[in-house]
């Protein structure tokens, strides 16, 4: 199914969408179950269950952060990064939670949020049980839950019939594939960002679907100018220190010698993806782009777009997150944007094809050139393993970001030097990518078991 735009890009918190707003989602909707049936007010207890890849890498990830503050009635896309600290601090120091942030009750983390990290749920490797019971210790009510990339929750009976996730409407222009996609675009004589807008009409008016694209670009920009203005060393316990701010300060001082130095611009787009990643990395505001692990890509590609091509517009930033959303939909439906599903070629993989079909369509290329561009960006990211150190999103996420930004634009720009005609297509890269995504060793897959996250000494 086509996923919205507004699915793909959301606005929530740090550092991963599958491990912090995917449960923080889950542990609100458990909640609203309780108050749904009537059982909220006899809730005593909640106990959680963590498996797979939740409980391998969940510390690193704060899916425990997550589930507290998702029990107190927080939600990612509305809570503040530093209330957050403080909702979970008062949690921890007074071993009580604010379930639902209107009834009180105990809570023993070490005995409520189990990390079962030998056990996997049977539908997804991020998955979390949930489980109620009142003062006596009678069970009231239980919810298994999946976190399956880029913030989307699926519960057990909705993953095992393999229903559509929230926000799934009727559009005017259904396709499951990129052939379907220029087949749309050429009958009606529309590009690629015409056929998303289309289908984003269905549930939103013009000016909607303007003023959201124009938040999800200005919280893009915030996170970049927030990263490049915190110093110092990333939490978790790595000590990685945040190298945006180093990189702006040495960008400015070079000012005159850069104009002399064509990769200049090279240095600016690291600066942006990184300032994201590792406002990502502390928890901060972030847009998902389709991911948290991935953010950094296509914020940064935009800011190129702004800063360093000719004749930018509004227009073109519209075109931009339309065209990236139509190709980050085909990877979603037909693969995965799951690190724990297929590995990274799933998050930045899919995030630099995203980028690279955006920035080609707002600089003006063909549907062709587009299609092309996004081959391009995946094809050179197949294979890419997801093994963070400590199960942190810092190493080598960070600077995979920057790394997969500068692909991005490799990528459209050979495009535009063709005319849209390419050996491979963007839907044989992508079915590519699913089945090596497949035989991909697990321990590669958001675990932490196995590549750096093994081969690297913890200090």
């Amino acid at each position: 199914m086509v996923s919205s735009v507004f699915d793909l890009f959301k606005i929530g918190v740090g550092p991963s969408s599958s491990h912090t707003m995917g449960p923080m989602t889950a542990a609100c909707r458990f909640v609203e179950t309780l108050r749904d049936k009537g059982l909220f007010g006899r809730t005593a207890r909640v106990e959680v269950d963590l498996y797979g890849s939740l409980a391998l890498t969940g510390k690193g990830h704060a899916t425990d952060r997550a589930i507290l503050l998702g029990l107190s009635g927080q939600r990612p896309d509305g809570i503040d990064p530093d209330e957050a600290d403080r909702i979970v601090a008062g949690i921890r120091e007074k071993g009580r939670l604010p379930l639902g942030k209107d009834r009180d009750i105990s809570f023993d983390e070490a005995g409520d949020l189990r990390f079962l990290q030998r056990e996997r749920l049977p539908h997804h490797s991020n998955g979390m049980r949930f489980a109620a019971s009142d003062a006596a210790g009678e069970a009231l009510e239980t919810g298994v839950y999946y976190s399956t990339g880029g913030g989307a929750v699926l519960d057990e009976t909705a993953i095992a019939r393999n229903a559509p996730p929230d926000g799934v409407w009727d559009i005017p222009f259904n396709y499951h594939s990129a052939a379907e996609l220029l087949v749309i675009a050429a009958r009606e004589g529309m590009t690629i960002a015409d056929v998303a807008r289309a289908n984003e009409r269905a549930q939103f008016p013009d000016e909607e679907i303007d003023a959201r694209l124009a938040t999800i670009a200005e919280a893009m920009s915030r996170c970049i100018d927030r990263g490049i203005a915190q110093s110092g060393i990333l939490p978790g316990g790595l000590k990685v220190k945040r190298r945006a701010p180093g990189l702006y300060r040495l960008l400015l001082d070079r000012a005159e010698r850069t104009l002399s130095d064509p990769l200049t611009v090279i240095d600016w787009v690291n600066l942006w993806a990184l300032a994201v990643n590792e406002e990502n990395a502390a928890g901060g505001r972030v847009v998902t782009a389709p991911t948290n692990g991935a953010a950094g890509i296509v914020p940064a590609i935009l800011r190129y777009y702004q800063r360093f091509t000719p004749h930018s517009t509004d227009e073109g930033v519209r075109t931009f997150l339309l065209t990236a959303a139509a190709v980050g939909s085909l990877f979603k439906e037909n693969a995965s944007i799951s690190g724990a599903e297929v590995g990274c070629q799933g998050e930045v993989g899919v995030a630099c094809s995203m980028a690279a079909a955006g920035l080609t369509a707002a600089v003006g290329g063909t549907p062709a050139q587009i299609e092309n561009a996004a081959e391009i960006g995946m094809e050179h990211n197949l294979g890419l393993t997801c093994d963070p150190i400590a199960g942190l999103v810092q190493v080598p996420c960070i600077e995979r970001n920057a790394v997969g930004a500068v692909k991005a634009i490799e990528a459209s720009r050979l495009a535009l030097a063709g005319d849209g005609s390419h050996l491979v297509s963007l839907d044989q890269v992508i079915e590519t990518m699913r089945r090596t995504g497949l035989d991909m060793n697990e321990r590669y897959k958001e675990t932490s078991l196995g590549g750096l996250a093994v081969n690297v000494v913890e200090c």
